[in-house]
């Protein structure tokens, strides 16, 4: 992998702009000097954070895009398409997908008609993937950023996040998934479910992409302060600010310099990681026993393709 990255190539980002992915993306420019590296955000905070991220003369660009709304996705990947096509980008190598959003209930529809927190963390890149997908110059590298609230266990999350509450898929992408919707718990249901759904399609990917395309799914492991919970109630908040990031000297919690490099680091294959694995920090590891499941990943995979087949 790491002999191939030398000539100039692209690597395609989500969720660059804060947190660990802004950590990431800092650290692939710095150790990886022939990658253009094309952020994916929202509007004009993409041109901005482009700019911040080439001082020091990195090539970086940005296409704009709303995670939100699949016709945004679709436009910003024929976009990207166009780009690679055209020779303006150097050959693709790597998708990042990065980005994530929790919401405070489960109630949140995006303009799609699916559940916003469904949108973002699953449709949306793998939107990304399938249409970048023949696209690739092997050796590539797709890494999804997964979590492990989707163990659901006293061990993972100290019981803090409602672990995943597994369903049809065509009742986990409408809003009103699950019970008591409008809580702050039924949103972080939908955030631990999503994340569980993200590893399923990267066992997927595996199974289906290409020879010389790795998927990798990549846990942070529990990162205070990353401005993930800035949806949530004011305890949540406080707590998240002032009590949790003292829990980043524990073994529990991670830094997010650390899971910023250890990000990197499955990127850029520094981490040795099969395709279909699982990253957890800086080592490939078993993720939950259910997230092992291919009824259920063929199953998602059928839905999500349906889900995200452009509408005539």
């Amino acid at each position: 992998m790491k002999h191939a990255m030398h000539a100039m190539h692209t690597i395609v980002m989500t969720g660059a702009s804060r947190g660990i992915g802004r950590v990431a993306a800092e650290q692939i420019l710095r150790r990886s000097p022939d990658a253009h590296l094309l952020v994916v955000a929202r509007g004009s905070s993409g041109a901005q954070l482009a700019a911040d991220l080439a001082t020091g003369g990195h090539a970086v660009s940005y296409v704009p895009a709303d995670l939100g709304s699949l016709r945004s996705v679709r436009s910003a990947a024929t976009e990207i398409r166009a780009r690679l096509d055209s020779g303006e980008l150097p050959p693709l190598r790597a998708f990042v997908g990065n980005a994530g959003v929790q919401h405070t209930n489960a109630l949140t529809e995006g303009p799609d008609g699916f559940e916003s927190t469904f949108t973002v963390n699953v449709l949306a890149h793998h939107l990304f993937v399938r249409l970048l997908q023949d696209r690739f110059t092997a050796p590539a590298r797709i890494v999804i950023t997964a979590s492990d609230t989707h163990f659901g266990d006293l061990r993972h999350n100290l019981g803090m996040v409602p672990g995943p509450a597994w369903k049809s898929p065509d009742v986990l992408a409408r809003t009103g998934a699950f019970p008591r919707p409008h809580t702050t718990a039924a949103g972080r249901t939908a955030y631990a479910t999503s994340k569980l759904a993200a590893i399923y399609l990267v066992h997927e990917y595996a199974r289906r992409l290409p020879t010389g395309i790795d998927a990798v799914a990549y846990n942070p492991g529990f990162v205070p302060g990353t401005g993930l919970a800035r949806n949530a109630d004011p305890l949540s908040r406080f707590a998240m600010r002032h009590v949790l990031p003292a829990m980043t000297l524990t073994p529990f919690a991670t830094t997010r310099g650390a899971a910023g490099r250890h990000l990197a680091d499955v990127v850029l294959g520094t981490t040795r990681a099969p395709t279909g694995s699982y990253v957890d920090r800086g080592s490939e590891a078993r993720s939950s026993e259910m997230s092992y499941d291919p009824r259920r990943e063929d199953e998602l995979w059928d839905a999500v393709e349906r889900f995200t087949r452009p509408s005539s």
